[in-house]
């Protein structure tokens, strides 16, 4: 199992007393699975998001990713494993907007110390059709051509899972879906294990799971049919 979680549970202590972000979540992922999170604004989608990446800690129970307890892991080791083996596609892009495209998609890899780093970037960049855009400023892109940076960012260093936080929220509904079908291709092509969070139900049908979260619970609403 790629990706697991056991009892995980998060909760925040408030003037009004603890608030209980996500009950007790039992989850399994297999590799290469694609798999769609879905539910109201609040529900705790991105905070469970956050938590398989590593990017928050759990109040109470576990996420295993690859083998690996994160709770057993102190933070330069946890963003060591998001190096080695997560892409992470945010809904903002989160582009550094003093580096250009070929330099934004670089960046992940080099801190890595991955030595071809401006090769995959370049091979990247082409991939999504921005090769005539690799000396341009995040402010000099569309929204469509920023997110096409970010999803070359995401995959550079080919990462065995890909966790991807409203992916097309930021975009017009044509330019959404070109950028969605690049994510799928690109996704298919690498054999990589996509976990989206999304309030487009049209998006997460294209999943071959759709889990639903609501009030801090996760039940799964379509059985897997690859």
């Amino acid at each position: 199992m790629l990706i697991q979680t056991l009892q995980l549970e998060k909760e925040v202590t408030t003037q009004e007393g603890i608030l209980h972000i996500l009950e007790p979540i039992e989850l399994a992922i297999e590799a290469g699975q694609t798999v769609a999170i879905v539910g109201a604004s609040g529900s705790g989608k991105s905070t469970l998001l956050s938590l398989l990446a590593g990017l928050d800690i759990a109040s109470r129970g576990e996420v295993v990713i690859d083998g690996v307890a994160l709770s057993q892991l102190d933070e330069e080791q946890r963003a060591r494993l998001r190096a080695e083996k997560i892409g992470f596609i945010f809904q903002s892009f989160l582009l550094i907007p003093s580096l250009t495209a070929l330099e934004n998609v670089m960046l992940p890899a080099e801190l890595a110390g991955q030595k071809n780093a401006e090769q995959q970037a370049r091979e990247l960049l082409v991939k999504v059709g921005l090769g005539e855009r690799l000396t341009h400023y995040p402010n000099q892109l569309s929204g469509g051509e920023q997110q096409r940076v970010a999803i070359a960012r995401a995959f550079i260093g080919t990462p065995k899972i890909l966790f991807a936080d409203e992916p097309t929220g930021n975009l017009d509904a044509a330019t959404g879906r070109k950028v969605e079908d690049l994510l799928f291709a690109m996704n298919q092509e690498s054999g990589t294990t996509l976990v989206m969070v999304t309030h487009d139900l049209q998006l997460a049908q294209r999943c071959q799971r759709i889990l639903r979260m609501e009030v801090g619970r996760l039940t799964e609403v379509t059985a897997d049919v690859a």
